[in-house]
């Protein structure tokens, strides 16, 4: 079958067509400027019945309120369910209700996400709980930093930020660092910047470190949520810890006694949660972050 030939338009007409084009470019330019200074807000901007307006995307819309731009739009999107290529006439009303609470006082200032840190001993499921939680789109899980040599199938940036021992070190020196600590010989820390990228795009910023990490965030990030993960019962962490058939008698000692001592550390946290479930867990871990 063949094609059906594009209808062939007049010099007036197509002179018509690119002066309607210009015009509504001009408009969108005007409003988004508008929006950048003040003049409007978003939702004034939603009400207006011109169709030039009508069909500009809403992330177009979002981006030009002052210290958002297309990353924090694409999250404040993402986060209401709003599809990115949804245009200001297809919003509906529960959607517009929804984009009103991601912004504040209709400026744009979308709230800094919490640093919320993840200790306990070891065996209790820290690693299973943020695992779980890196597909809510709400948290984003801290990538460490190590000086040890990457194990098949890590990759750069993903499991860890690899480095040098020297490149580490001038890390360190240059404040880079929210906590670091040395372990088994290697050098391990939690980059600041990634950590406030994130935040500063509204997510909700996990930390799984140890206690003497969890101890030094305290010191320099005061307003930080320190969470212990405590174990059901001490009899159910010395079930976990002594399972491995691996470890050597004195191995399975050493985990026994460091696993003592780290319970001795959980009144120095904010809120303690017993993992009797990982779903209950999360659920509790998302209420206490976006209370």
């Amino acid at each position: 079958m063949s094609k059906v030939p594009p209808p062939q338009l007049s010099v007036e007409e197509r002179r018509a067509a690119l002066e309607k084009a210009k015009s509504s470019r001009q408009e969108r330019a005007a409003v988004k400027r508008a929006i950048a200074s003040g003049e409007i807000s978003i939702f004034d901007a939603t009400n207006d019945p011109r169709e030039s307006i009508r069909r500009m995307k809403v992330i177009d819309l979002l981006s030009a309120l002052p210290g958002v731009g297309k990353s924090r739009a694409s999250l404040i999107m993402e986060r209401r369910n709003i599809s990115l290529t949804r245009r200001i006439g297809g919003l509906g009303h529960l959607q517009l209700k929804a984009l009103g609470k991601e912004l504040a006082l209709s400026k744009g200032d979308l709230a800094r996400g919490k640093l919320i840190v993840i200790s306990g001993p070891g065996g209790v499921g820290k690693s299973t709980i943020t695992s779980a939680l890196r597909g809510d789109p709400r948290f984003w899980i801290s990538v460490s930093a190590t000086t040890r040599e990457p194990r098949v199938g890590e990759r750069d940036g993903v499991d860890y930020f690899f480095h040098s021992h020297a490149k580490f070190m001038e890390l360190i020196e240059r404040g880079e660092f929210l906590e670091w600590a040395e372990f088994a010989g290697n050098l391990y820390g939690t980059p600041r910047s990634p950590v406030e990228e994130w935040r500063n795009l509204g997510k909700h910023v996990i930390l799984e470190i140890e206690i003497a990490g969890a101890r030094q965030i305290r010191a320099h990030e005061p307003k930080a949520t320190l969470v212990f993960i405590a174990p059901p019962s001490w009899d159910e962490l010395v079930r976990r810890l002594t399972s491995r058939g691996t470890d050597s008698p004195e191995r399975r000692a050493a985990r026994l006694a460091l696993a003592e001592q780290e319970m001795a550390a959980a009144s120095e946290f904010d809120t303690v949660l017993v993992n009797e479930s990982v779903e209950g867990l999360i659920a509790e871990l998302v209420s206490l972050a976006t209370a």
